[in-house]
């Protein structure tokens, strides 16, 4: 039986960490198979990527192909096989980040990052994407006084704003795949709307 594939998007401080890892737990103490991932990353070559997107100052277009390179990689090597031999994969971001972080955020045209979601990915898509909604002002205070670790996070309230619009915009696009959930809410409730996503597949 095929596995299962869940993303967690969300602009840098929404909680999806917490979420992860109680969600990888509750499927774990079920005897499921679970591989835990990350984009940018998720392959050597992935996280080889990943350094360079996080740390090197680079044009957006360039920032935007080896978003969906790294992706690539990561499909092929570990999510696809994953899922082919009955594993669940949790990824904290896909797709979706590159909508809204380079398109929403730094204005790349949605139709082109759309193009290379669609060769590159060729219609592979998560069964559930969970989208941590929280604005951008109260995500800032949850990460006041911890140090930015890359230079997504040191960029300012108006982009994070654009990035949410772009986010809840792909959501209401796709509304079957996407499950919005008030970040600001009891990390208990949260957890407890993610099982209920998954309890029908179990």
């Amino acid at each position: 039986m095929r596995g299962r594939f869940i993303t967690f998007e969300g602009i840098d401080g929404a909680g999806k960490t917490t979420q992860i890892d109680r969600l990888e737990n509750f499927l774990r103490s079920r005897a499921i198979e679970v591989v835990r991932t990350r984009e940018p990353g998720g392959t050597p070559l992935g996280e080889k990527i990943r350094g360079l997107l996080l740390g090197d100052e680079m044009g957006v277009t360039a920032e935007t192909l080896l978003f969906f390179a790294a992706r690539a990689e990561h499909v092929e090597r570990v999510i696809r096989p994953a899922l082919e031999r009955g594993a669940w994969v949790l990824s904290d971001r896909f797709a979706d980040a590159t909508y809204a972080y380079q398109a929403g955020g730094k204005g790349v045209p949605g139709e082109r990052v759309e193009a290379l979601e669609a060769w590159t990915l060729e219609g592979f898509a998560p069964d559930r994407t969970i989208l941590f909604d929280l604005p951008p002002a109260v995500a800032e205070s949850r990460r006041a006084g911890r140090e930015a670790s890359d230079r997504f996070e040191r960029e300012n309230r108006d982009f994070f704003d654009r990035v949410r619009d772009a986010y809840l915009e792909r959501a209401k696009n796709d509304p079957k795949r996407f499950v919005v959930v008030d970040a600001s809410a009891d990390p208990d409730t949260i957890a407890e709307t993610l099982l209920k996503e998954v309890r029908p597949w179990l």
